[in-house]
Parts: structure tokens; C-alpha cells; sequence
């Protein structure tokens, strides 16, 4: 039997209605909101002569190569690794030393990984890291391969929240993830319960208003 083997994606994911209407995903939704600490980030890097765009590229690779083993570990396709340097799959790596650190005397059981879904109410779509039980509990798993754990990271996965909702999933908390990069950073975990999510998809629907609200402007500019 053959095995699937999962390639590196190059383009971003495109969510459309039943009906066919292309509608915006949740971080696109979510660049409304300002990053002012991004902003000082960039300059800092740019001080130092690092070019922030091969920077930030360069991240996000590894980041994509450590989902794609995580979820592999959790009954996923292999990741193909010929697109990447070994330098990125030795990152990738720590952060898979991470989760697995993370997942001791826990016990998964998947739903699903990469879960594509979209919203026919609100119109927009997402994808969820993984969907599942974690000890008995139907859980939301966002991963993260930064340094830390941020509020914007709330209102994302607030927001596949939202979208399993609509499903009916019965999700009954979220967990955010961070799983580091560098052999020293181990990782760092946020449980939202479901009594406390609705304050933070509030947010989200907020940002998905004024998103709307600004394309519909430049329209009609």
C-alpha cells in the first residue's frame, strides 16, 4: 500500500461558501487588528541587518515542517522533507521533543487533523490544527512554534471555535500549544474552558465586521 506523503504548501487556503463565494480566512480576518509590538519587532530586526521578510519566510517554514510531524505522530500523512534544509528540520524537530514532552500521561484520541471548515453563517473559513479527546475531553489543539503565547492567539482559535460550532463538533475547551523552536524553550500551554470562549469570538466578530466594513468602503471609493 502506498503511503501519502504530505508536500510543503505553497499557497494560502481558499475558503468558499456551498454556493461557491470565496470568503476570508480567520488570520486575514485578524491582520485588522494592530500589531504594535510587531511593528517595533521589525524595526529592532532591521537595526541588526536581518531582513525580516527571509526572516519571517524562514520561520514559517519550520513552523509548517513541525505541524506536519506533529500531525503525523497523531495518525497524519508523512511530512516530506525534501523541501527542506536540515537546518530547518533540526528546529522542526525540538519542537516535536516539545510536544512530545507536552503529551506524557496524556491520553489523545483524533478527530481530525487540518481540519478545513467554513463558516455559512458568518462567511469565513479556518483550518484547525487537531479536534479531539485529550483525556476523555473533546478538545481544540492549536499549535504554536513562536516564543510565547498571545492574545491575538485567543481570538484565532476563538474563531475555529466558532466554525466546529456550527458542526456541532462539542468541543468543550480549547488549548493553545506553544511548542519552541530551540532546544531550550520547551513549551507553554493556555486552556481556554468553553464558559470563557464566547468573550474572546466576540472579538473576533468584531475584527470580521470591520473587515467587511473596510472591504465594502474600498468599494465603493
Amino acid at each position: 500500500m502506498t503511503q501519502e506523503v504530505v508536500k510543503k504548501a505553497k499557497a494560502h487556503t481558499r475558503y468558499e461558501l456551498e454556493d461557491g463565494t470565496r470568503v476570508p480566512g480567520v488570520t486575514t480576518i485578524l491582520n485588522v487588528i494592530a500589531k504594535p509590538a510587531l511593528i517595533s519587532w521589525a524595526n529592532r530586526m532591521g537595526l541588526d541587518g536581518i531582513n525580516t521578510s527571509k526572516h519571517v519566510d524562514e520561520l514559517a517554514d519550520i513552523g509548517t515542517l513541525a505541524h506536519a510531524m506533529i500531525a503525523h505522530f497523531l495518525g497524519g500523512p508523512e511530512p516530506d522533507l525534501d523541501d527542506y534544509s536540515k537546518h530547518q528540520i533540526d528546529r522542526a524537530e525540538n519542537s516535536v521533543l516539545s510536544f512530545h514532552e507536552w503529551a506524557k500521561g496524556k491520553t489523545l484520541k483524533t478527530f481530525h487533523s487540518e481540519r478545513q471548515m467554513v463558516s455559512e453563517q458568518l462567511r469565513y473559513g479556518g483550518t484547525c490544527d487537531w479536534i479531539g479527546e485529550i483525556d476523555g475531553v473533546t478538545t481544540l489543539l492549536d499549535l504554536k512554534t513562536g516564543k510565547a503565547i498571545y492574545d491575538e492567539m485567543l481570538y484565532q482559535v476563538a474563531a475555529y471555535w466558532g466554525l466546529t460550532q456550527e458542526e456541532h463538533q462539542g468541543v468543550k475547551e480549547i488549548r493553545i500549544l506553544q511548542v519552541g523552536r530551540s532546544e531550550d524553550e520547551g513549551f507553554s500551554e493556555r486552556i481556554i474552558p468553553a464558559a470563557t470562549i464566547p468573550k474572546y469570538f466576540a472579538v473576533f466578530t468584531a475584527a470580521l465586521h470591520l473587515y467587511e466594513t473596510i472591504r465594502a468602503a474600498k468599494k465603493g471609493a
